[in-house]
């Protein structure tokens, strides 16, 4: 098994449930609260580990009880810390609202803000050709690309979750052997209404494949060889999405560095975030492989 290594984010994430979005003004009964780790980037560095991978994450937290909190449930299932630094700045916050099993989501990105390039050297300064790395958008963007570019030079194989969506992060398309947007994201990044002139355009940009996440719809891989679509799993009733694309991603790329093809990497993948929607939170919801392979 090849080496996964990840440089994103890490949020404590304050959740609560509401009927509806209340209007400018309104205060809102709400209930089911909850404050667990997230973050993209920790969230798919906790699933990479849950379901089996080596992973190693660079980032950053601030010196609280939530970089506390952040720290001890990466460490749980096995995730390489030692690169996530503590810093002046508070820990990253994402306030959480669900609404019918749907999340709207509001950052504060706090100490993600103050990950470096020097981050990503330490991380990789081990790496191997052939490893896997992983980034995603909750981290500045500047050193996203940069960090991208350097596993390239390394050989390793690139997996960019272009997340939360950003038109600006066309410039790192280029650097991704496997990028990994959902339909809005892929529309900011391409330009294109479209679903397929939008994943021809990435492919157009330097992007070695795409695989378009489309919720119910499943998703949808194509490379300059190869088109095909993975159906949506179903492991029960939806009621939180929030780590849904995090779990996606970390399956697909767990199953890649097993040597797996990327068709079968994928179907893993849509079983192990049909499993995350079942759950509330964001890593408290993300299945073991012991879980996702006795679905299978």
């Amino acid at each position: 098994m090849k080496n996964i290594y990840l440089l994103g984010s890490l949020n404590c994430d304050l959740t609560v449930r509401a009927p509806y979005l209340p209007e400018a003004g309104e205060t809102l009964k709400g209930g089911g609260f909850m404050m667990t780790a997230g973050g993209k980037g920790a969230n798919q560095a906790y699933a990479c580990a849950s379901l089996g991978g080596r992973a190693a994450m660079a980032g950053a937290v601030g010196r609280d009880r939530f970089g506390d909190l952040l720290l001890e449930s990466l460490q749980k299932v096995g995730v390489e810390t030692s690169h996530i630094r503590r810093c002046e700045r508070n820990t990253g916050v994402a306030m959480i609202t669900v609404i019918d099993g749907d999340n709207r989501i509001i950052l504060d990105e706090g100490a993600n803000g103050a990950v470096t390039e020097a981050d990503a050297d330490a991380l990789l300064a081990g790496a191997q050709a052939g490893d896997i790395f992983m980034t995603q958008l909750e981290t500045p963007l500047p050193v996203v690309t940069y960090a991208l570019k350097l596993a390239k030079r390394k050989g390793m194989f690139t997996a960019f979750n272009p997340a939360p969506a950003s038109a600006e992060a066309v410039c790192a398309v280029r650097y991704a052997d496997l990028i990994t947007p959902n339909r809005k994201e892929l529309k900011l990044l391409s330009g294109k209404e479209d679903l397929g002139e939008g994943c021809a355009e990435l492919l157009k940009l330097g992007a070695g494949a795409v695989l378009v996440t489309l919720g119910e719809r499943g998703s949808l891989y194509v490379s300059k060889d190869a088109q095909f679509s993975i159906k949506c799993a179903d492991a029960g009733e939806a009621v939180d999405t929030t780590a849904a694309g995090d779990t996606y991603c970390a399956a697909v790329c767990v199953k890649l560095a097993e040597g797996a093809a990327i068709a079968e990497a994928a179907n893993f993948a849509s079983l192990c975030a049909a499993i995350t929607v079942t759950r509330r939170g964001a890593q408290a919801a993300i299945p073991t492989r012991e879980e996702a392979d006795r679905l299978l």
